[in-house]
């Protein structure tokens, strides 16, 4: 098979990296080449973009400057990791990716999802084969994170703006069933790893089928 690309996608707190984890171990075992990456980041551009985007200290930094500092990453990553990848039969497994500029940047920023679709379409060129959105209520993910250590800039916003971010998401799963797959995250995580894996083995079989 050729390659896919996977993304994961959830508000603050939602256990992406555990799970992450455990889909890279599913995908091996079932003798799939996987990449792993993250955004921002996966490049060197990519990571000095997280460290400006995440700096508590920045916090007069605009909507539309993160919203280009993003697909900036973005691109980079595209043009340098994923596409080199996928073009070589490797799998990409991504946490975060485009969706997560819907959510943030136009759910929670309230910039016009039209300016974020352009942007896709003209710096990245790309969209994921699948994507697992991690959901659980925001208070529960704050919750969470809040145990991390010092938050960075994006989760010193308020509730409601990841109320926001949250029903952005969740609109997307919605308008796009075929793509997304919905795991209940405020479950204990074993439950959503396994959650997680399964509907990973059910799109490796349906790839399978279609190869």
């Amino acid at each position: 098979m050729s390659g896919r690309l996977i993304t994961l996608e959830g508000g603050e707190g939602a256990g992406k990296s555990t799970v992450l984890d455990a889909v890279r171990e599913r995908l091996r075992a079932q003798g799939i080449d996987v990449a792993v990456t993250r955004e921002p980041g996966g490049t060197p551009l990519g990571e000095a973009v997280r460290a400006i985007v995440l700096d508590p200290k920045l916090r007069d930094l605009c909507a539309e400057s993160e919203l280009l500092l993003m697909f900036a990453s973005r691109a980079q990553l595209v043009r340098e990791m994923i596409r080199p990848a996928l073009a070589a039969g490797t799998w990409v497994l991504s946490d975060r990716f485009t969706d997560a500029s819907y959510a943030y940047q136009g759910g929670g920023r309230g910039l016009p999802v039209e300016r974020i679709a352009e942007l896709e379409r003209w710096a990245v060129g790309i969209r994921p084969d699948f994507t697992l959105l991690l959901d659980l209520p925001v208070e529960d993910g704050l919750a969470r994170a809040g145990h991390r250590g010092e938050a960075d800039r994006i989760e010193r916003e308020s509730r409601e703006f990841f109320e926001r971010v949250r029903k952005t998401y969740r609109e997307r799963a919605a308008a796009e069933p075929v793509r997304y797959r919905v795991i209940d995250a405020s479950r204990p995580i074993d439950e959503v790893r396994a959650a997680a894996c399964a509907a990973v083995d059910a799109f490796v079989a349906q790839q399978k089928e279609r190869a």
